[in-house]
């Protein structure tokens, strides 16, 4: 009879799921070289192959195909029990996985990332950023975070942040040699700091006063795609940008940018904690939502 350790069931999923070795390695917490040698023993003892490899891509065989679609609910069925387990810890242990925007991740990193860490040392964290909207269970991550629009409806929602918005400012250099816009078409005589979206498209300018509402593909000679990037070219005079008033709140109390078209930028939904809904919730992620309600309350 043939047997399979529960790391070597875990290691084909997880190959199965991000489509390669070295991403599902750092999924598991190992190298690439073990997690192959501990696939190719799983396949030796099976007698097939799981998956068809090549030097440019993995993918699995017809019998890799039917083992995962066996497997994989048996799976899940273990990690149901071992987390409702795991609930009964006083202290959580292990890696919470996360995954958000890079401005998110800004915002998260001292208030809660760091305070949870000093709150539980035996635990460790891992925040990957990323642009684009992933599947964040499929992926292997414990939870995500972003902008409340953004969150997949069939997911649970904690608020982190409360309300929040995008301004628009340029330093004072900028403004010596043009006048301040008054209204959101003033701006196509402006030269603007255009953001490419992770999707690969031009983000068009958002706008919202007394129930009219616009959207602008604003000119500008300077396309970024990271929001540090636009701050440090307005900072220097290239042109108006669009972005987070969070991060720009310093330079705007300092003098060092001027924000305009006030009116034109109401807030929105904030930050939010996402995941699925599950009949046992991790204790490693009990614990980051109970640190994200006990700092929200302190606010």
């Amino acid at each position: 009879m043939t047997r399979g350790s529960l790391i070597e069931l875990e290691a084909v999923m997880a190959v199965a799921s991000r489509g390669g070795f070295r991403a599902a390695a750092r999924e598991l917490g190992m190298s690439s070289s073990a997690l192959s040698q501990s696939i190719a023993a799983l396949e030796t003892r099976l007698g097939v192959r799981l998956f068809n490899r090549t030097t440019r891509s993995v993918s699995l065989s017809a019998a890799g195909e039917q083992f995962i679609a066996e497997v994989g609910p048996a799976l899940s069925a273990i990690r149901n029990a071992m987390e409702g387990v795991d609930g009964h810890r006083s202290e959580p242990v292990g890696t919470l996985r996360l995954n958000t925007s890079l401005g998110a991740a800004r915002m998260i990193l001292a208030p809660l990332v760091l305070e949870y860490l000093r709150r539980y040392p035996r635990m460790q964290v891992e925040v990957t950023t990323e642009g684009a909207l992933v599947d964040v269970i499929g992926q292997g991550f414990d939870a995500g975070v972003r902008i409340a629009e953004m969150i997949p409806p069939d997911m649970i929602a904690i608020p982190i942040s409360r309300q929040t918005r995008s301004v628009i400012v340029g330093s004072p250099s900028y403004f010596e040699q043009r006048p301040r816009p008054l209204t959101p078409n003033d701006l196509m005589r402006h030269a603007c700091i255009r953001a490419r979206m992770a999707s690969g498209s031009l983000y068009r300018w958002e706008f919202e006063r007394r129930g009219e509402s616009l959207a602008l593909d604003v000119p500008g000679s300077l396309t970024l795609d990271e929001s540090d990037l636009m701050l440090r070219a307005a900072r220097e005079g290239a042109g108006l940008a669009y972005i987070s008033e969070w991060s720009v709140a310093e330079d705007i109390a300092a003098g060092r940018l001027i924000q305009v078209l006030d009116d034109w930028t109401p807030p929105y939904p904030g930050l939010n904690l996402y995941y699925p809904g599950r009949r046992h919730q991790p204790a490693k992620l009990r614990a980051f939502i109970e640190l994200i309600r006990d700092t929200r309350a302190a606010t």
